[in-house]
């Protein structure tokens, strides 16, 4: 049976700390909502805002899957695996954190914010050795069509995580039509428009709304803005 969520930007969860300004789209730290816990498998979606200089200290995570997009300026990473790493928009990085990983997340620079999506996947397999990888993308790649960012297979475009979802990203011109098919029986799709304006399976959906189908085999999008860009989130929509 078909299924569709709508969740407009402002209706997300907000946070604002001075130094950190985030919107969750799904219950998070003190932001709880029994409607948003989760849709399948994506357990987190958060639109991340950092001032210049600040971040997140060294903090654990464990049997959960992490993806960072970053939208604007430089992050810096550092783990517990030895990595220090900055991502850059082009750059997606993912951490398995299975039985346990710490790591810190900083904004590199004095003078600019960092803003980025942090995302979490519930994982098929609990309690794998922690991982951490990171790749830049061609932007250019994802012009008027959708750019596979992350897959569950190693030898596959993007980055891959311990489950059955793929991610990818698009920025389109002015109507543009694409449609989406889904990988995996019994996957659902959440969009989350980046910026612009799209129509997904018939709804209008604006910057930072998110919409969620499942039940379905294939959706259809049309842009209705100019330099729209939209991220589609397909996971499972049944967990264990």
């Amino acid at each position: 049976m078909k299924n569709v969520i709508i969740h407009k930007a402002n209706s997300r969860g907000s946070a604002n700390h001075g130094w950190l300004h985030s919107f969750h789209s799904f219950s998070f730290a003190s932001y709880y909502n029994p409607e948003r816990i989760h849709f399948g498998a994506l357990r987190v979606l958060n639109d991340d805002t950092v001032s210049g200089g600040m971040g997140f200290g060294t903090h654990p995570h464990d049997n959960m899957e992490i993806i960072s997009i970053p939208l604007q300026g430089d992050l810096e990473h550092k783990d517990s695996m030895g990595n220090t790493t900055v991502i850059r928009n082009g750059d997606i990085q993912v951490m398995s954190a299975g039985t346990g990983i710490q790591h810190s997340e900083y904004n590199k620079n004095k003078d600019e914010i960092v803003k980025f999506l942090q995302i979490w996947v519930f994982p098929n397999k609990q309690n794998v050795t922690p991982r951490y990888d990171q790749i830049t993308l061609d932007v250019n790649d994802r012009h008027n069509k959708l750019q596979q960012i992350l897959s569950p297979n190693p030898d596959d475009a993007g980055v891959w995580v311990h489950q059955d979802a793929w991610f990818h990203l698009g920025n389109f011109e002015n109507e543009k039509q694409f449609e989406y098919q889904i990988k995996k029986a019994g996957n659902g799709v959440y969009a989350f428009v980046l910026k612009g304006k799209f129509l997904i399976d018939g709804v209008e959906a604006d910057t930072r709304d998110g919409i969620g189908l499942s039940g379905v085999d294939k959706i259809d999008f049309t842009s209705l803005s100019n330099d729209a860009e939209i991220l589609l989130m397909e996971v499972p929509m049944q967990l264990g």
